[in-house]
């Protein structure tokens, strides 16, 4: 497995299962706990991370979103909860949520290995969400360890897409109606806001994702070939688990 398959394989999975504790009951009930609805404490959990800034700031790290949904779960959030609080609390919902799901996977160890590698040789220059995510401390018991990274991972590449997005000239919202047209209102866009979409664009989308291919491959590169194959094996066991 070159590291070219490796990131082809595993990539689309840590985007896919990196965020499963954020609208899980649990992580919903701690959020209502600490006085915040879903989309505060999403919105604090992930971005809080950062510190007390303020919601453009968020929004610009997010990306994908419209600025004024991300600006209303902020300022509304700030109000009940201190950011960096949230991004604690948030971190501990993965955590949880490992736990609860991860704890029969086969493999853990060597996937939080293989994960924890390369995290440590991810770059964080100009990724402010991943930089502030990866500065959290992590948990010490694997199940815990694996899901955090899982998100922890996931900001890595998400991060990296938002340069690449910049460096071939596409705006977010126009990236997010090429990906996810729909779930434009849940992002907080309206049909009214759907820009065109040429052949042109996806041209320029292809181009963002090999550019985001190139900032994440040093990271990726650290494994060897026997850890690559164990972690897009054990992906595939925790996703089958978070599924169950």
């Amino acid at each position: 497995m070159t590291n070219d398959e490796l990131m082809a394989s595993a990539c689309p999975l840590v985007r896919d299962l990196g965020w499963a504790f954020y609208f899980a009951p649990a992580t919903l009930a701690r959020g209502a706990e600490l006085g915040l609805d879903p989309l505060q404490f999403y919105v604090m959990g992930r971005g809080g991370v950062l510190g007390d800034v303020e919601p453009s700031v968020v929004a610009a790290a997010f990306g994908y979103f419209n600025p004024a949904t991300i600006a209303a779960g902020w300022t509304a959030g700030c109000a009940v909860l201190a950011p960096r609080v949230a991004g604690r609390e948030y971190m501990q919902c993965a955590a949880q949520h490992g736990r609860a799901t991860l704890a029969g996977v086969r493999g853990l160890d060597a996937f939080v290995a293989a994960a924890d590698a390369i995290n440590n040789a991810a770059d964080p220059t100009g990724l402010a969400l991943y930089a502030a995510v990866s500065a959290e401390p992590l948990a010490d018991d694997t199940p815990a360890r694996a899901m955090q990274l899982l998100a922890v991972l996931r900001e890595f590449r998400g991060s990296a897409h938002l340069v690449a997005l910049r460096a071939v000239g596409i705006d977010s919202k126009t990236a997010h109606f090429v990906k996810r047209p729909g779930d434009a209102a849940m992002f907080g866009w309206s049909d009214a806001d759907a820009p065109e979409i040429t052949a042109a664009t996806h041209a320029q989308m292809d181009q963002a994702e090999a550019i985001t291919d190139n900032i994440v491959a040093p990271a990726y590169g650290v494994l060897d070939e026997s850890a690559r194959e164990l972690f897009v094996a054990t992906l595939t066991a925790v996703q089958q688990a978070l599924a169950s």
